[in-house]
């Protein structure tokens, strides 16, 4: 049988680095749920704004939260007006889960330059579509030529299972484009799993994103 592992964390220590930078012996517990929380729930409050990643940060003086996006003005609002209430609500929602008082907290807001070349906003994309009830087929073909058009894609594959078209039977459907090298650790492929929620039930959606090797840039640069 084969074995499936994450791309992401395949290549942690090589290529990538982790989304939660901090280390308590003491409470690694408690924060590793208050982060887990976090991230659910900022992800429900953002959503349909092309969020892809949330990255948090600690220190003992410090709470620093990341989050990159397409939209940051949807976010931020008039005259910061969004991000400020995004942060107190952040505040609010650590106390009513229980947490211990937390230190000072930054919030950046982060523009992802390059959408098209980005796994979760791709799949974010398709679930919109597929929510839209636009033909299954038709979406994997569109979100497919738009990532193959950018200069930056080298390969892409796009996943949909489940229920599709309304079929009582569920079944697997892909499309791909280019190469997806997975067992290259070098190879920069970026990954998403999300779902679309329809009547008839969830469509699981996997996108994978290959944007050439890492270590050929670096050698190009020098």
């Amino acid at each position: 049988m084969t074995h499936h592992v994450h791309p992401y964390s395949f290549r942690l220590g090589q290529i990538r680095d982790w989304k939660s930078r901090w280390f308590n012996r003491r409470h690694y517990r408690t924060l590793l749920e208050a982060d887990v929380k976090l991230r659910e729930w900022l992800g429900a409050r953002l959503a349909k704004m092309y969020v892809a990643r949330i990255e948090i940060e600690r220190s003992p003086a410090v709470l620093h939260i990341a989050i990159h996006t397409s939209r940051p003005g949807l976010i931020i609002g008039r005259s910061g007006a969004g991000a400020t209430a995004l942060k107190d609500d952040i505040v609010r929602r650590l106390a009513a889960w229980g947490f211990a008082k937390t230190p000072e907290l930054k919030l950046t807001i982060e523009e992802v330059k390059n959408p098209e070349t980005d796994a979760a906003i791709i799949g974010q994309m398709v679930a919109e579509g597929l929510e839209k009830r636009l033909p299954f087929r038709r979406v994997l073909k569109q979100t497919l030529s738009k990532v193959s058009a950018h200069k930056e894609a080298k390969g892409v594959k796009i996943a949909l299972s489940g229920r599709l078209g309304g079929a009582e039977m569920s079944r697997r459907e892909w499309q791909m484009n280019g190469r997806i090298p997975l067992q290259t650790i070098r190879a920069d492929i970026d990954f998403s799993r999300t779902r679309a929620h329809l009547p008839y039930g969830d469509i699981g959606i996997k996108v994978w994103i290959y944007k050439g090797e890492i270590f050929d840039e670096r050698k190009k640069k020098a």
